[in-house]
């Protein structure tokens, strides 16, 4: 599952019992959130005799399964956002997909390579209720997860070729009404 949340309606006593458990590890955010903490998502294959032990960080969605095991048997698929990166479950390469829209409480953001681009949204830094941060800013954040995993340092005005890339990409796959939206209300 995506982002670890204490306080989520539950009488678990998460809170209570945490002690020094950090859940969300050195990544920023938590569920709900646009930071990786709340995107990030472990995957695992297995297949004895076909995938080796290993580790890889080849960007892959689950969306990626269909055309990915559609291939395995030999099948059609209709077109989807799906891709056919069978190769990278299969732990023979690691290369991923390009990018890839990641989503959180309706807002999006690109995630590419080891960047992360997220856009400009209104609303607020942090979810009081769940004690979150949300990944909202009235400004660009641009993150290079393999130099800055906890995304402490924004390279969106160091690095204005490369957002401007990224800004590109996300509105050519996203369209350009993206940060019309808010981030919900919890109760």
């Amino acid at each position: 599952d995506n982002g670890p949340v204490l306080d989520d309606g539950y009488a678990d006593e998460a809170n209570e019992k945490l002690g020094n458990h950090k859940p969300w590890g050195d990544l920023r955010g938590g569920k709900y959130s646009l930071f990786e903490a709340g995107t990030r998502v472990p995957l695992v294959t297995y297949w004895k005799g076909k995938i080796a032990p290993n580790t890889s960080d080849a960007l892959v969605s689950q969306v990626d399964l269909l055309a990915s095991l559609s291939a395995l048997v030999d099948s059609e698929v209709p077109k989807t956002d799906s891709k056919n990166i069978l190769d990278a479950f299969l732990g023979k390469t690691t290369k991923g997909r390009e990018n890839l829209i990641i989503e959180a409480t309706t807002r999006t953001a690109l995630r590419q390579g080891d960047c992360i681009l997220i856009p400009p949204y209104k609303g607020p830094a942090v979810n009081k209720i769940k004690n979150i941060e949300t990944g909202n800013s009235k400004e660009y954040q641009l993150y290079n997860l393999k130099e800055d995993i906890g995304q402490k340092n924004n390279l969106a005005k160091a690095n204005p070729e490369k957002l401007e890339e990224m800004i590109n990409t996300f509105e050519s796959i996203r369209g350009k009404s993206y940060n019309e939206t808010e981030e919900p209300v919890f109760r």
